[in-house]
Parts: structure tokens; sequence; C-alpha cells
């Protein structure tokens, strides 16, 4: 089975422009998620912000979370949040289960992930940029093997730029995610996400 597309946004101020983007970019590929990055602001524009992005996303059947801000997912009709680190995803359960989405990333060893597993996350999450730095992507490549081989909750592994999308997707992962940086590349996030869908029906032929 191929694996899926799993979409960072850019961290944003003016949903309803990149909203837009989004209408056009979407069709081009399997996306099963979207994770929503956003500007701090007063709680009622963060609402309305996550609102306007969920009516584009969640009427094509794709999951729509925020980053962090797990206590605005259920106002915003949000399907989850992705948390980074062991204590915010614990600190968020309360507020996202039974029905909405608990992701985990921010995993910095393999304890981390089999805690993440045990504390019901729904993802566990590899790869993702620290700091602004990229984990190297050999050890990326390993640790989602790693999980894909022995644990059931399904596994994300971080794409950097397009030649990493075959091989997380190789490796077992059942998610790919792409960074930001496909919303700034000259070709236009529509042509980046038809090849990545052509990668990922690769790696699963």
């Amino acid at each position: 089975m191929s694996a899926r597309l799993y979409l960072f946004t850019p961290t944003l101020d003016d949903t309803a422009a990149f909203a837009s983007t989004l209408e056009h970019a979407l069709p081009a590929a399997d996306v099963a998620a979207v994770l929503l990055r956003l500007a701090d602001a007063d709680e009622r524009a963060l609402i309305n912000r996550t609102k306007t992005v969920a009516a584009v996303v969640q009427r094509r059947d794709i999951a729509l979370l925020v980053d962090g801000r797990p206590e605005l997912v259920a106002r915003a009709a949000a399907d989850g949040a992705h948390l980074t680190g062991i204590e915010a995803l614990r600190a968020a359960l309360p507020l996202l289960k039974p029905d909405r989405i608990a992701g985990a990333g921010g995993l910095r060893s393999r304890h981390d992930a089999m805690l993440a597993g045990e504390t019901a996350a729904d993802y566990v999450m590899f790869g993702e940029p620290e700091r602004g730095r990229n984990p190297p992507f050999p050890a990326v490549e390993e640790r989602v093997a790693w999980w894909a081989e022995l644990f059931q909750p399904p596994c994300i592994g971080y794409a950097c730029h397009a030649d990493q999308i075959r091989p997380l997707a190789q490796a077992g992962a059942d998610f790919v995610a792409l960074g930001e940086w496909i919303w700034s590349e000259p070709s236009g996030a529509e042509r980046v996400l038809a090849a990545a869908a052509q990668s990922l029906a690769a790696a699963a032929g």
C-alpha cells in the first residue's frame, strides 16, 4: 500500500491568502493531512484562521491538524493537533481524546518514541527540523524503519527535499511529511505534489 502525504503549511498570519494556494495544490496528490502552523494572535483570530483553512481541507476528506495549540482544536472544528515532545502530548490528551487526533513529534530518541506510543499518540513523526536544523537523513531513515518493523501506530517520516520522499516510503513510513519548502518551489506546489505522488507510487511498486 502506498504511503500518503502530510503537508506542513508555512507559519501563517493570513490564512485567507494561503487557502487559495491550498485549493489549487491539494488535487495534485493523495494528501492525508495538513498541519496548520499559526503565527501568534488572540484566540478569536486563531480560531477564525483555522476555520478558514479547515473549510478548504476538510471538504476533501483531508484531516486538518493544528501545530500545538490543542485548546483551539475543538473550538475551531479541526481534526487534531501535532504536539512536540512527550510532556506536550500528555498535557493535550484530555483536550483531544477520544474524538480527535493527537500526533507526536520532537521525539529525540527511541525511548521518546516508545513513550509516545504508550501515551496513546495516534502517530509518531521522525525527522522534522528542530531549531531550524534538519537531523541527518540516514538517522531519520533508520528510525522510520525501526518503528515500522516493530510498532503498530502509524509513522511519519519528514522529507526535507524531494529526493527523500521515496527512501522514506521504502523504509516503511505510512506517511511522508513535506515541509513548508514545497510552497516556495519555483515550479509550484502542484508540480511538487504530483512528483511526490509518483515517488510514493514507485516506492510501493
